[in-house]
């Protein structure tokens, strides 16, 4: 597996090697490649095509704000880019989910919580901050559930539990796991979901369920 960090700072790419060691498969070393600057990352990209991973900090010193995700995005839509930023605020988070990033990780996470979320992006999940969901329950760590207000969307009890758990990360896989549901089932909800919503993408539900109040 090979993981690319990139961040002008090398005390935080010093620091990632150790957690991002942890993700490894049994008996298949984590190889983590480094870029201080987007045009580093761009030469370690075409010298390492089968990277799989993207860890982006959005303040780079040769490229401004969000251009640098765009371009991650343009060039290798397949790649999954992780924001890992200073700037934890909701629009920092929500601009980054917007331009297509996987997930956003403030650099104040512990070390537990960068496995996680990354993990979740690697199976195939979205990982969003608690925080942007909003609602004083967030910090405690409890699991989402769709706000009232979503059952006016013409939501059946099953789809809301479906949202509740892609807001909370899970991949289709984890959802069927934890729904006692078959893939094809959670792809219909899914589906019914993404249309009520009038959103295309996994990313763009979690950021409308939260406008529409989906408390923590």
């Amino acid at each position: 597996m090979k993981i690319l960090v990139v961040d002008d700072h090398h005390l935080i790419r010093d620091g990632m090697r150790p957690v991002l060691g942890r993700l490894a498969p049994p008996n298949e070393p984590v190889d983590v490649l480094e870029a201080a600057t987007f045009d580093e990352a761009r030469a370690q990209l075409e010298r390492h095509p089968d990277v799989e991973l993207v860890l982006l900090d959005l303040r780079l010193p040769d490229v401004s704000g969000f251009e640098a995700l765009a371009e991650l995005q343009r060039a290798r839509p397949d790649m999954p880019v992780v924001v890992m930023s200073g700037e934890d605020d909701a629009a920092h988070v929500r601009g980054a989910l917007e331009r297509g990033a996987l997930g956003y990780i403030p650099k104040s996470s512990s070390a537990e919580v960068i496995v996680h979320a990354l993990r979740l992006v690697l199976s195939g999940g979205t990982y969003v901050p608690r925080e942007i969901l909003g609602g004083a329950e967030a910090a405690r760590g409890g699991e989402p559930r769709p706000a009232a207000g979503l059952a006016r969307l013409g939501l059946t009890a099953r789809q809301l539990d479906v949202l509740g758990l892609l807001v909370a990360g899970k991949s289709n896989k984890q959802i069927c796991r934890e729904l006692d549901l078959a893939e094809g089932t959670v792809k219909t909800h899914l589906a019914a979901i993404f249309k009520a919503l009038d959103v295309s993408t996994r990313v763009q539900a979690v950021i409308a369920a939260g406008k529409l109040g989906i408390k923590a």
